[in-house]
């Protein structure tokens, strides 16, 4: 990569110092289908002061920071379902799942136009933890607040779970879930 590359860059990138963003609340959404109709379940209202860290770099931006969501928390507006998923990710042995932020492909511009970026997360899941890769819309709104909207497709099999299941298995939960993270962020100052 020759110099005039490199500063093209590094052009785009605020700072080659670590940057800082502190959670200022989210929401995490699950969408799935059974094999009678559709349910959607919701942590709503996740207000931990949790932090992410990014060490921009020429050729991807390196993460640190999780958010480790109380999975008592989901509401499917459904006592059953509600139940059957708590079940399904067996909340009383493992009460949280993790998010970890490893990796974007580029440092976010940060400007009220949504970006899509993709980027790399850990998810722990009932005692599993999978790598997975995540497509990301990003946009710092006008109170300077950003936006991160991160969705992906995962299975409860790849964690080693059994879709929940009611009525003697006559009602089955498909083994895909759509999930989506909203968190919003203010960029630390130091």
């Amino acid at each position: 990569m020759d110099v005039r590359t490199l500063l093209f860059l590094f052009a785009f990138i605020p700072s080659l110092e670590k940057v800082r963003w502190v959670a200022k609340g989210g929401s995490l959404k699950v969408d799935g289908t059974t094999n009678v109709n559709k349910f959607s379940c919701q942590v709503r209202d996740y207000n931990h002061p949790d932090t992410l860290t990014f060490y921009p770099a020429p050729q991807s931006v390196q993460m640190s920071g999780s958010v480790k969501l109380p999975v008592m928390s989901f509401d499917c507006m459904n006592g059953a379902m509600t139940d059957g998923l708590r079940k399904a990710l067996n909340a009383k042995e493992f009460p949280r799942l993790s998010i970890t932020f490893l990796s974007l492909e580029k440092y976010p511009v940060l400007k009220s136009a949504e970006e899509s970026i993709r980027g790399t997360v850990n998810i722990e899941m009932a005692g599993v933890s999978k790598k997975v890769a995540v497509n990301y819309r990003i946009l710092m709104d006008d109170q300077q607040v950003i936006h991160l909207v991160g969705n992906q497709t995962i299975l409860f099999t790849s964690f080693g779970l059994i879709p929940p299941r009611k009525l003697g298995g006559m009602i089955r939960t498909d083994d895909q879930l759509q999930v989506e993270f909203h968190i919003s962020f203010k960029v630390l100052k130091d």
